[in-house]
C-alpha cells in the first residue's frame, strides 16, 4: 500500500515498518560553571522524522543544539549520530599525542641501532631530517584527521568529541537563529561554500585549472542552481546575500545547509522574523524537504502554529530541565507545559 504525506510531510496512510534512529542524546548537560544550561536531556530523532523544542526563554534550547552541532562540548551524556558515538566528554585524549611522536621515536631508535648518529655529519643530517619529516607528516595528518585514522584511534578508546566541521562531515546541517550569511557574496557563492567537502578537486588541480577541477566546478554549480529553487530563489543566483530580503536570506541559509546534502537538519527558528505568508512558506519547504528529500528535521520554534502543524515529536524545555516529550496533542494537554508557558496559576 502507498503512503500519501499531510502537508508537514508526514506518512498518513499505508504500512510502514518503525523508523530507525538517526540521531539519539542521551542525558546530554552542559554547564556553565554553576549555571545548568541543559541537564539529562535525552531525545530521539527517527529517520525521516521532525522534533521540535520548545520552551520560553532561556530554557537551553539554543544550548541543545550548539552541543549536537559540535560548537561546545558536554559537560555530560552522549550525541549517538547513525549508530556511532558523535558527541560525548572527550576520553583518554591524553593518548593521542603518543601516537604524534611514536613513529618519529621508533625512527629515532631505528637510526640509533643503525649507527646513524655516529657516522660523519651527512649521515647524522639525513638522519635529522628523517626524524622531522616523519613527525611534520603525522603532525599533519593529526590536523586533517582522514577517516583511517580517526578508526585507528578509536581502537585504543581515544574520544574526541566531534568539532563543527566533523558534525557536518557526518551528515549534519544547521542554521542559526540569527543570519550568518557571507554578506559581500553572491547568492551562488553563499550555496557553493556550504559544498567545498563535497569537492574532489585539490589544491593541485586549482593550480593547473585541471579537467577534474572544472568538472567539479560546473557539477557544483549546477547543484548550487538546483538548491537555490528548491528554496524558491530560482533567478537570483548573482544577487549579493545583503541586497535580498530578509525572508529569502532565511531561505538562502538553508539552500546553504542543504550544499553538504545533510541528512539530518538543525533548524534554529527559521520562521523568526517572517510575516504569517512567509511563515507559512517556510513550513511548507520544511515538510516538502523531509517527503521530498528525505531529510530529518530538529526544530526549535516559538511560533507554536509551525510546531504543532509540522512536528511529529515535541521536547519540552524549561530552565535546562526536560519537562515533557512526546506527540503535539499529548505536549498541549501537559500541564507542567501549560504552567512554564503561562505560570504555576494557569489553568
Amino acid at each position: 500500500m502507498t503512503q500519501t504525506a499531510d502537508s508537514g510531510g508526514r506518512p498518513t496512510g499505508g504500512a510502514a515498518a518503525e523508523p530507525s534512529t538517526l540521531l539519539e542524546a542521551r542525558g546530554l548537560t552542559r554547564r556553565f560553571g554553576g549555571l545548568v544550561a541543559c541537564r539529562d536531556v535525552d531525545l530521539r530523532i527517527p529517520s525521516g522524522g521532525i522534533v521540535s523544542i520548545i520552551g520560553p526563554n532561556g530554557a537551553g534550547k539554543t544550548t541543545f543544539f550548539n552541543v549536537v552541532a559540535g560548537i561546545i562540548d558536554p559537560s555530560g551524556g552522549t550525541v549517538e549520530f547513525r549508530g556511532r558515538t558523535l558527541i560525548s566528554r572527550p576520553r583518554r585524549t591524553w593518548l593521542e599525542p603518543v601516537f604524534w611522536v611514536l613513529p618519529a621515536a621508533i625512527v629515532l631508535l631505528v637510526e640509533y641501532l643503525l649507527g646513524t648518529f655516529s657516522g660523519d655529519e651527512e649521515s647524522i643530517s639525513l638522519g635529522a631530517i628523517a626524524v622531522i619529516a616523519v613527525l611534520a607528516a603525522t603532525l599533519l595528518t593529526a590536523i586533517i584527521r582522514p577517516r583511517w585514522y580517526s578508526r585507528f584511534i578509536d581502537r585504543f578508546g581515544v574520544l574526541r568529541s566531534a568539532r563543527p566541521n566533523d558534525v557536518v562531515a557526518a551528515g549534519i546541517g544547521r542554521t542559526f537563529q540569527n543570519i550568518r550569511l557571507f554578506q559581500n557574496m553572491t547568492a551562488l557563492e553563499n550555496v557553493l561554500v556550504g559544498m567545498h567537502l563535497k569537492l574532489r578537486s585539490n589544491l593541485g588541480d586549482h593550480l593547473i585549472s585541471s579537467r577534474r577541477q572544472r568538472a567539479d566546478e560546473e557539477a557544483a554549480t549546477r547543484r548550487a542552481s538546483e538548491l537555490l529553487a528548491l528554496v524558491g530563489l530560482q533567478g537570483i543566483e548573482n544577487e549579493l546575500a545583503k541586497n535580498l530580503p530578509y525572508g529569502d536570506q532565511r531561505r538562502l541559509e538553508l539552500a546553504r545547509a542543504l550544499a553538504n546534502d545533510p541528512v539530518l537538519l538543525l533548524l534554529d527558528e527559521p520562521t523568526a522574523g517572517m510575516n504569517p505568508n512567509e511563515t507559512a512558506e517556510m513550513t511548507a519547504l520544511i515538510g516538502r524537504l523531509r517527503s521530498d528529500l528525505g531529510v530529518s528535521v530538529l526544530l526549535i520554534e516559538h511560533d507554536m502554529r509551525v510546531v504543532m502543524g509540522i512536528s511529529d515529536r515535541i521536547l519540552v524545555l524549561d530552565h535546562g530541565e526536560q519537562i515533557a516529550e512526546g506527540s503535539p496533542d499529548e505536549v498541549r494537554r501537559d500541564q507542567r507545559v501549560i504552567e512554564a508557558y503561562l505560570g504555576t496559576g494557569a489553568s
